[in-house]
């Protein structure tokens, strides 16, 4: 049973190490549902790509993959486009809009193939139990070098995320480094999607560090919280769908609902040693401090 699980419970925690990480950037941006919509959008594009011959209905195709990954670097690109202070849209609509018609699209294209339940499975919670060990090695290497990309920019996309206003006023190119942020955004989503599904990977990006915020304000401390949820409830979640038979992708959703609400229960008896409203990070401790302190 280990040797069944090894690979499927590595490949989780891959997705644990890089989700928890952009899930950090996510939600300081309140873009909440970006990582949904772009996921809904590679699939779209995974969906297409399995009708065309070129596929011969193999979703591993390498074509498959990278139709998928055209599709997300579109919708990375409108999403790097609509942040506007003075916009009278909010964001959050835009993305919202993006996933409902994504969604009915690869509804819509799938009603043209053979197996449609089972493509629109597949598309939700995936089926990480058939992951490969060449599959996990890809993944490692493509996370691998996103993490690297964003570790050598960090000072820039931290400071897009977590304040934008000193970030413009220093001249750093809000429009650029959003799109460069979605866009490697976009090669982990397209990867995790077809390996996951929509749903696991929206939780993998959402809820450490949501569970993380309960604890903590510091970014390295939320991703120590993040990390260790993740890589707990990855074991939990592949170990309980083999031993009751249950679909992978979505036993795994369902225990980082579960451990969420018991954090989130417990909270309330943790004493914080940190004093609450102060937002410690990396790049903008002190502008940032300042601004709570009023």
């Amino acid at each position: 049973m280990l040797a069944f699980l090894a690979a499927p419970f590595v490949a989780s925690l891959i997705l644990t190490g890089i989700h928890a990480y952009l899930g950090v950037h996510v939600v300081e941006r309140g873009v909440i549902f970006v990582d949904l919509s772009l996921a809904q959008i590679a699939a779209l594009g995974a969906t297409i790509a399995l009708l065309m011959p070129f596929s011969n209905g193999d979703p591993h195709a390498p074509m498959v993959y990278w139709v998928s990954l055209a599709f997300t670097f579109m919708g990375a690109f409108i999403f790097s486009t609509i942040r506007s202070k003075r916009g009278r849209i909010p964001q959050e609509a835009i993305i919202g809009i993006c996933y409902a018609v994504a969604s009915a699209a690869a509804i819509l294209a799938m009603s043209k193939a053979t197996s449609e339940s089972e493509h629109l499975k597949d598309m939700l919670v995936g089926n990480i139990l058939a992951v490969s060990w060449p599959e996990v090695g890809k993944t490692a290497a493509l996370y691998g070098a996103v993490g690297l990309f964003h570790y050598v920019f960090r000072h820039k996309f931290l400071a897009i995320s977590m304040d934008p206003k000193r970030a413009e006023a220093e001249g750093i190119s809000i429009r650029l480094w959003d799109f460069l942020f979605y866009a490697s955004f976009g090669f982990v989503v397209t990867s995790s999607v077809a390996i996951a599904g929509v749903l696991l990977v929206f939780c993998y990006l959402i809820v450490p560090s949501v569970a993380a915020m309960l604890y903590a304000e510091h970014i390295g401390k939320r991703l120590a919280i993040g990390w260790s949820m993740g890589t707990i409830v990855s074991a939990l979640g592949v170990y309980l769908s083999l031993q009751l038979d249950l679909p992978t992708g979505a036993t795994i959703v369902c225990t980082f609902g579960l451990v969420l609400i018991i954090m989130a229960a417990v909270r309330p008896l943790v004493k914080r040693k940190a004093p609450r409203g102060l937002h410690q990070t990396d790049y903008a401790d002190s502008a940032h401090s300042r601004a709570l302190g009023r």
